[in-house]
């Protein structure tokens, strides 16, 4: 993969050159450098990410109202994770009464 040096968007073949279908900048290409790229053969499967699940090893519930239109529930199981690349954590709830899942907004 080859990013435009001109604007960032992803650069496509067209023979011997890269192609920018965005603002038409071309670039020629290098084998050399074309063989050390990564490929999808080349990288490592981690498997699927783990799904929170506020449930699991939770017994703390607290008051929140289900937001779920089928159900008048008021409690919820929840977890704290931190947030993927960020500095701060995420409240994650699931219904008491309907397993329904949400997050903290």
């Amino acid at each position: 993969m080859h990013f435009c040096d001109e604007c960032g968007s992803m650069m496509h073949t067209e023979g011997d050159m890269w192609v920018c279908r965005s603002c038409a900048n071309e670039e020629p290409r290098d084998s050399q450098a074309e063989a050390a790229m990564t490929t999808q053969d080349g990288q490592r499967d981690d498997g699927a990410p783990d799904i929170a699940d506020a449930t699991q090893g939770s017994t703390e519930t607290m008051q929140e109202p289900c937001p779920a239109a089928d159900c008048d529930s008021d409690q919820a199981y929840y977890e704290m994770l931190p947030k993927p690349g960020g500095s701060y954590e995420v409240r994650l709830f699931t219904c008491v009464e309907c397993g329904h899942k949400w997050r903290e907004s």
